[in-house]
């Protein structure tokens, strides 16, 4: 005959976790994206946390952003987050690309004013097929402006473009003289990988 399981011991383990809520970062309005349990505020810290832009602004346009975040702090029964990064989803990517037109993916490390470190990845989407002297022109450009942008702005400011759109539409600008483009869009962000310029 089997024996019974004692679940009186996990119910009491359970009762001895907290629950905690989970907030973005300032920047991004410190805003509820979750729970999560722990029995010991330390274990908290340091946790990854992922959601969607959409979810973050009540924007259901905007789901096709996912976000990571990491818990970096925790008081009373509130976690508070910093930005680890972003990326555009697969089948949002898959549903950009067209057939006889180019993508030009551009890889971009940046040292920001307040020294913090970034990689961040740009595409561009033409209107008509780019030969590779156009590719390496385009690419060239997008890396001197987004390294530009990335020296002279602040993290925050970094992370407000990227969530706004105002890095892509400057990006866009500059490059539409060079090149008849579609669409530019910073498509993956990480904090911490870059090396210094």
């Amino acid at each position: 005959m089997a024996k019974k399981k004692q679940v009186g011991r996990r119910v009491e383990g359970w009762k001895a976790k907290s629950w905690y809520k989970v907030y973005t970062p300032e920047v991004l309005g410190k805003t509820y994206i979750g729970d999560t349990i722990s029995n010991d505020a330390e274990n908290v810290v340091g946790r990854i946390m992922q959601t969607t832009l959409g979810e973050i602004i009540n924007d259901y346009a905007r789901q096709n952003v996912k976000m990571k975040f990491r818990i970096a702090q925790v008081a009373g029964d509130s976690a508070y987050t910093e930005f680890l990064g972003h990326e555009l989803t697969r089948d949002y990517m898959r549903s950009m690309i067209k057939r006889r037109t180019s993508r030009i993916d551009c890889h971009v490390p940046v040292m920001t004013k307040d020294g913090k470190k970034l990689d961040l990845t740009v595409t561009c989407f033409t209107l008509t097929r780019a030969n590779l002297s156009q590719v390496h022109a385009i690419r060239n450009l997008i890396s001197t402006m987004v390294g530009k942008i990335g020296a002279e702005s602040e993290m925050n400011a970094i992370i407000t473009g990227i969530v706004n759109g105002e890095i892509s539409r400057e990006v866009f600008k500059a490059v539409k003289p060079l090149f008849p483009v579609r669409r530019v869009e910073v498509i993956k962000s990480k904090v911490g990988v870059a090396k210094a310029i």
